[in-house]
């Protein structure tokens, strides 16, 4: 039996940060009460000659040398957006252009912040079937193209960011192998208004009354979503450390969707989990969507908060409604 592990793990930011005083102006809010409502500090912002793919690019390459593989030793590339270059081809394409691995097979996968979950859960099917021995999965965020900068409900909360990992097939070795244990999915499409772009696609195409309306930004109904992200993900949690037969003192690290430090707080409590073993950079880094889980990932992993053999916890919640959860043994 074939195992997917996680070799090598990959995070970029742009360079530009956007303080709590800058978005909070425009609303008229103090910086303390953004950090207070939100546990955010600052966030960044992907310069204008910077798209999805070129953040995403960059969070692969910081992955790939942790991995001390090539792009040429990759067999697939998966990547979660919701701001893609373009409507098509995939940005997975646009990356796999910029790395120079032509031929294998790209696509990006639209879960909105559950995105990185999903993809991971494909790469590590395509790996265990034998389809593929490696896999990139990128998750790339420019959210702030789609954000207005006068709502506060999504002002406050989104920066722009990426992060990667490499996969790699191994032989089991016992009931401590190492690598993915299981993956959990779930959504509920009945949801889907509490966050969404209306305009844009072909049930709304673009038009001067849909841009007149702010229709292409983002929009949120915060607090319906903050109780449903707190319910469902500690519900997916819960049945996901049943079914493998893991208790939650046995898990040294917790790694969830940086949605919003009040989300992460309320699940910490409600799961009983002590706050050093949930990694939050959320502070530094807004949410950043899809990517913010594997963003995290990196800095639990370069910051030494994750050894061989640990298990680690991973939870996501995001639009459609999607959600989902997985255990990895490090």
């Amino acid at each position: 039996m074939i195992r997917t592990r996680i070799i090598g793990t990959g995070s970029y930011l742009p360079e530009r940060v956007v303080s709590n005083h800058e978005v909070g102006a425009l609303l008229g809010i103090a910086p303390a009460v953004v950090s207070r409502l939100t546990g955010i500090q600052e966030r960044r912002r992907a310069a204008a000659s910077q798209a999805s793919s070129d953040l995403g690019v960059e969070a692969a390459r910081s992955a790939l040398e942790a991995a001390g593989f090539s792009a040429s030793d990759l067999g697939a590339i998966v990547l979660s957006t919701t701001s893609p270059d373009t409507v098509f081809p995939s940005t997975a394409c646009h990356v796999q252009r910029i790395l120079g691995c032509s031929s294998i097979p790209a696509f990006d996968v639209a879960a909105s912040c559950s995105g990185f979950l999903y993809g991971l859960s494909m790469a590590d099917a395509m790996i265990r079937s034998g389809q593929i021995k490696t896999c990139l999965v990128v998750a790339a965020e420019v959210k702030s193209r789609t954000i207005d900068p006068a709502d506060g409900d999504t002002a406050l909360l989104f920066g722009d960011g990426a992060g990667a990992v490499v996969l790699r097939g191994e032989p089991e070795a016992g009931e401590l192998s190492q690598g993915l244990l299981g993956l959990r999915l779930r959504a509920d499409g009945a949801q889907h208004g509490l966050i969404t772009i209306p305009a844009g696609g072909s049930r709304r195409p673009t038009t001067s009354d849909t841009i007149e309306a702010k229709a292409h930004t983002l929009q949120m109904q915060g607090a319906l979503l903050f109780r449903l992200a707190v319910k469902r993900l500690d519900q997916v949690i819960r049945e996901t450390l049943k079914e493998f037969g893991v208790e939650l003192q046995d898990v040294a690290q917790v790694v969830l969707h940086q949605a919003n430090g009040r989300i992460l707080d309320h699940l910490t409590k409600r799961l009983g989990i002590s706050p050093e073993r949930v990694c939050s950079v959320i502070g530094r880094y807004g949410n950043t969507s899809s990517a913010s889980l594997p963003i995290a990932l990196d800095h639990a992993v370069r910051s030494g908060n994750i050894h061989p053999h640990d298990i680690v916890l991973l939870g996501s919640f995001g639009g459609g409604v999607t959600w989902a959860a997985g255990l990895i043994r490090w």
